[in-house]
Parts: C-alpha cells; sequence; structure tokens
C-alpha cells in the first residue's frame, strides 16, 4: 500500500497545551439492557442532564491552556459523538473512528501521533475513558494541572484513586513511600486481586486503584511505544498516514489498524517504562462499570433503596431499581438489580451484578435484537422507534430534526404509508416531489424510490407503516444521502417478494447501515 501524507484535521494549536483524548469506544454491556452496542453506557445520561461522554469533556474544559478535545471512537458512533458534542456547544479537535476495536494501546498510539502531529511533539495529551464518574470538578483539575508540570518534565503520568472498598474488578498501583513531593514513584502494578488482599489495600496509603487515565508528553509516549511495542507502532502510524478525512472524522486505514496487536496501554507501555508517577486524584471517581454503582450512590428511603424512575416498594430493602417507561413495584425482596426498558427488563441479584455480562453474550449467540439496539434508533438526522409489528407489517415512529433529510432510497420487499402527525414533510417519490402537513400521508410503493425531508424549524414526526414480505432494515438501497453514508444492497429475505422490481440505478457499496 502506498503511504499518503499524514491527513490534518484542524489548525495547530501555538505553544505548549494539553490535548483532552476521550477513549468512547466500547460496549458496555454489564449495564444491559439500558446500554447497547448502537448506545453504549458511555453515551447514556446515568449520572445527571448529561452523558458519560459529555461530562467527561466538560470537566476537562476549565483546565488552563486546554485544546479541544480528540476523540477516540467506533465508526457506527460517528454521528452519536458529533451530535453530543454539539448539545454542550463543543468542537472536536478531530474525531478518530477506529475500524474494530483492539484494546487501548493502539488507540494511545494513534492518539499520540495526532497530538504530536496538531499541537507539536511536546504537547500534552490527557487520555480519558469515556465512562468514568468524577464528583469533584474542581480536585480533577487541580490534579491534572499538577499533573501536566509532570508531564512536561517527561514522566508519564498514571491518576490513583485511593482505595474506599476491597474491588476485586479493578487494576491496583502500588508506590514507594512518599518523598514530599505530589507525585508518587511507582513500584509496581498489580492485577485484580483476590478478595482477601483488596481487603489489605484499602488501609494502605502506598496501593492505588489504576484508574485508566493518563497524561503524558506526545513525544514521550510516542518513544516508548517505538521502543517497547515497534510492530504496533509501525502499523499505527501507517493506519494513520493512510487514514481518510471526511470532514472531522478521521477514518482510520482498516489492514494497518486491524495489524496492531490487540493490548491495552498497562500492559504495552505502563508496566515496562521506566519513568511513570503516579498523581493521588481524589476527586469522587468511581468506574460506571455495572449496576451495582447505583448501589454505592446516597439510598433514597430508608431501607437502602436506590431507585430512578416511576418505582413503587412495599417491604423491600436495599435493591437497585430502574424504570425507564413503566411502573415497577417490588413487594418483599431483598438485594435486587431491576432494570425496566421498552423492549427488556433484566432481574438479578446485586452479588451476580457481574454475570450481566456472561448473559448478554448468551442473548448474541440467540442473534436477540435487544443486544444491539433499544426501541429508540438514533440516526443523524434524528430517530426511529418501533410501536408494533408483526410477521408482514410494521410500525414505526419517525422524528426528523428540522432541516435533516433522509437518504434517497428504495426498498425491494416492502411498502411503505406515511402519516404526518407534527410539522411539514417534503416527500420525494420517484420523479414527484410534494409537501404534506399534519393529518395529511402518502403511500410509498415497493420499488419506488423516495426521500423525506423535514425542511421547518420544528421536529417533523410521523407514523410509517411498512407492510410486505421482507421488513428488515437490510432491505435497503441508497443513491443519495447528504451524510456520507453507503448504500446498502439488500439481502434477500424469507421469500422474493416482488422479483420483478428492479433498481432504479446502481447503487453505491454495500453497508449494513439502514435508513
Amino acid at each position: 500500500m502506498e503511504d499518503k501524507q499524514t491527513p490534518i484535521v484542524s489548525a495547530r494549536t501555538p505553544g505548549r497545551v494539553v490535548v483532552p483524548v476521550v477513549l468512547a469506544g466500547g460496549s458496555g454491556t454489564r449495564l444491559w439492557p439500558l446500554s447497547r452496542k448502537q448506545k453504549p453506557k458511555q453515551f447514556l445520561e446515568l449520572t445527571s442532564e448529561h452523558s458519560l461522554f459529555q461530562e467527561t469533556l466538560l470537566r476537562s474544559g476549565g483546565l488552563s491552556r486546554v485544546a479541544a478535545p480528540m476523540i477516540v471512537g467506533s465508526e457506527p458512533h460517528r454521528f452519536l459523538i458529533s451530535e453530543q458534542m454539539e448539545a454542550i456547544g463543543l468542537k472536536p479537535d478531530c474525531i478518530i473512528l477506529e475500524p474494530e476495536g483492539r484494546d487501548t494501546a493502539p488507540a494511545v498510539a494513534i492518539a499520540a501521533q495526532q497530538v504530536a502531529n496538531r499541537h507539536g511533539p511536546e504537547a500534552i495529551a490527557l487520555v480519558m475513558p469515556a465512562d468514568h464518574a468524577i464528583s469533584d470538578i474542581e480536585a480533577f483539575r487541580v490534579a491534572v494541572e499538577a499533573a501536566m508540570d509532570v508531564g512536561e518534565a517527561g514522566e508519564i503520568v498514571t491518576f490513583g484513586i485511593q482505595p474506599t472498598r476491597p474491588e476485586t474488578g479493578y487494576g491496583y498501583v502500588r508506590c514507594l513511600p512518599t518523598n514530599g513531593r505530589a507525585a508518587r514513584t511507582v513500584d509496581a502494578f498489580v492485577e485484580k486481586p483476590d478478595a482477601e488482599i483488596a481487603e489489605t489495600y484499602v488501609a494502605d496509603d502506598d496501593t492505588f486503584w489504576n484508574s485508566g487515565m493518563f497524561l503524558f508528553r506526545a513525544d514521550r509516549m510516542l518513544e516508548d511505544l517505538e521502543t517497547l511495542e515497534p510492530d504496533l507502532m509501525q502499523n499505527a502510524r501507517r493506519a494513520l498516514i493512510n487514514a481518510e478525512v471526511d470532514g472531522a472524522f478521521l477514518r482510520l486505514d482498516p489492514l494497518s489498524f486491524k495489524a496492531c496487536r490487540s493490548v491495552s496501554i498497562d500492559y504495552a507501555v505502563m508496566e515496562r517504562t521506566d519513568r511513570i508517577a503516579l498523581m493521588p486524584l481524589a476527586a469522587g471517581w468511581d468506574d460506571v462499570g455495572a449496576w451495582t454503582y447505583m448501589d454505592r450512590l446516597p439510598a433514597d428511603d430508608e431501607h437502602g433503596n436506590r431507585t430512578r424512575g416511576d418505582v413503587q416498594l412495599l417491604n423491600a430493602t436495599d435493591n437497585v431499581v430502574h424504570s425507564s417507561k413503566r411502573l415497577v413495584a417490588l413487594s418483599g425482596v431483598s438485594d435486587l438489580i431491576v432494570v425496566e426498558t421498552a423492549d427488556a427488563v433484566l432481574i438479578a441479584h446485586k452479588h451476580d451484578a457481574q454475570s450481566v455480562k456472561q448473559l448478554v453474550k448468551q442473548l448474541e449467540r440467540l442473534e436477540r435484537p435487544e443486544v444491539e439496539h433499544r426501541q429508540r434508533v438514533y440516526r443523524p438526522w434524528g430517530f426511529y422507534e418501533s410501536v408494533a409489528y408483526g410477521s408482514r407489517f410494521q410500525t414505526k415512529r419517525i422524528c426528523v430534526k428540522p432541516g435533516a433529510k433522509l437518504s434517497l432510497q428504495m426498498h425491494h420487499h416492502r411498502a411503505e404509508h406515511w402519516i404526518i402527525v407534527q410539522g411539514t414533510a417534503i416527500v420525494t417519490r420517484d420523479d414527484d416531489s410534494f409537501m404534506l402537513s399534519e393529518n395529511e400521508s402518502t403511500y410509498i410503493p415497493i420499488g419506488s424510490t423516495h426521500r423525506l425531508e423535514n425542511p421547518g424549524n420544528i421536529p417533523l414526526e410521523l407514523i410509517e407503516v411498512q407492510s410486505g414480505t421482507y421488513l428488515g432494515e437490510d432491505d435497503i438501497v441508497r443513491f443519495d444521502d447528504v451524510y456520507g453514508r453507503a448504500g446498502a444492497t439488500p439481502q434477500p429475505g424469507p421469500e422474493t417478494g416482488n422479483p420483478d422490481v428492479p433498481a432504479p440505478q446502481t447503487p453505491e457499496p454495500a453497508t449494513a447501515e439502514s435508513v
């Protein structure tokens, strides 16, 4: 493969700066059924009116000499990342899209290169997972500012949390006795311990939880990666050099990136480098990794229950209950996790919360759609949600944002009826284009080329009734799309529908993404 020039996505920032690098990949399966592959936990509003991803961005905004954030995410979440940043008034330095998850070392290698390219080799990168909760923002910023002085001197800084409980699911960092400076000298990294050893760490002032947050000078990290992981670094460099720029999106070269060794940055660098320090962080940090996170929040009643949504309790103690839409009532039970969503309900014992991940794997093997997405599915133009469905019909509620429009498309196996509930729509159907208002409707026959657009300044809402022999989301041929998505060649359903209806023109390359 011929190397191309390294893409530049935004203007160089003068001087030495700190660049927030947010790792926004991951599926968050232990928070199922609220967290799904199409909208995992980092994009959910679990701790406030903002998502965990947005909270991560906002708390880094008050740092001195801070640059625009750099995001490392996955292709399916690219529009979700953009929309959530726009909602809080932030523009990214760039959004790096991984073709697949390869753990954190390749992501950090790519980000360190891009920070050096964009802001100079001595720029500081602050790497933060997108799914952490921090309650004391000022304490966080004070710790980061102190760590910047250490990072500028050439050390890689990891942030450590004083343990408050014997947590067997976390990694630990053991430090040498304090020598009077704020940053601690790292003695060793300790893998997830058993309960007995974890208990001893709670009272040990020299042992910390490994938060997974790091700060380093870009050139310093690149030097270590070049020495310790030369093959990974070579592939990561090639993945960036041959990346494709699409606005704020930076699509890494798939072949080169997939050739990177799948390994965490802890194993690749942190446990092997000779220039590392730990900055203690006392800022109310927590890893929102499982439903037991809610069990660490203040109780809502005198019986130790933690609830969200429409919940009623009778003779119930120490339960974690999350209701999304319906009334959830518990009577005479204790130590349960109950999570209700529109299409799935989870009931588990609190002591078995980690097994939710294995439950999700079981659902994946059964190819259950509840693993991929919730009832509401987000798209760059808005969202749709399924209301009712059967063997030959499906009813959806569709909401199109002001000024947005769906792709120009057609279906081989289904017809559609559109009924406008709110707003105004411009409908393209074959060679016709016309406007519909509230309480008006239209019909899109099988094989008809069509598009829906919202020309107004309020959301367009409509009810779509689909009918046909195959209603899968892969029955779409896309001809034009303002969001740059490729077309999808429909896969044959259980029946052929109308095999005599040809495609109006040759579609773009196939993809699994719909509407």
